[in-house]
């Protein structure tokens, strides 16, 4: 299952990702914004999003967006299990997932045209994480880190 959310500053990229993604066939659930509100905080989706995907990290992805990337994503990564990554290219989005396996792609709207969002996204979604020793090691060490700061 892939998550989607977004602020009002995403919300329009949102609706453009929904229609790309049902073209590619894609199963998702969009958490929200619903409707385009300029008083709405990015918080509020991004958590929602990441619990969603929480609750089976290792298969359900999310895709969340505002005007920087970075709200949502520091939003994210406040909830256990999740590895959300900001990604503003191609090559990002790919290392992102095959070298730490990332479950939330964050997007930011005001720099991303819809054309580079649904490259970014195909990329992230069809990369495959990488598991090597390196890798492994790297992301146990996040692990660790999580349960130090719960």
């Amino acid at each position: 299952m892939l998550y989607l959310g977004s602020d009002h500053r995403g919300f329009n990229l949102k609706n453009q990702i929904k229609i790309y993604l049902t073209k590619l066939d894609y199963t998702f659930k969009d958490l929200g914004a619903t409707t385009q509100n300029e008083k709405d905080d990015y918080t509020d989706f991004a958590q929602a999003v990441a619990i969603a995907v929480a609750k089976n990290p290792n298969r359900h992805r999310g895709i969340v967006i505002c005007g920087s990337g970075a709200g949502v994503c520091i939003t994210a990564n406040k909830i256990k299990k999740i590895k959300a990554a900001l990604a503003t290219n191609i090559v990002m989005a790919k290392a992102g997932k095959a070298d730490d396996n990332t479950n939330v792609l964050c997007i930011a709207a005001n720099n991303t045209t819809t054309s580079l969002a649904k490259r970014i996204i195909k990329a992230w979604l069809e990369t495959k994480y990488i598991s090597n020793e390196r890798h492994e090691r790297r992301i146990k060490k996040i692990e660790k880190i999580e349960e130090l700061a719960s």
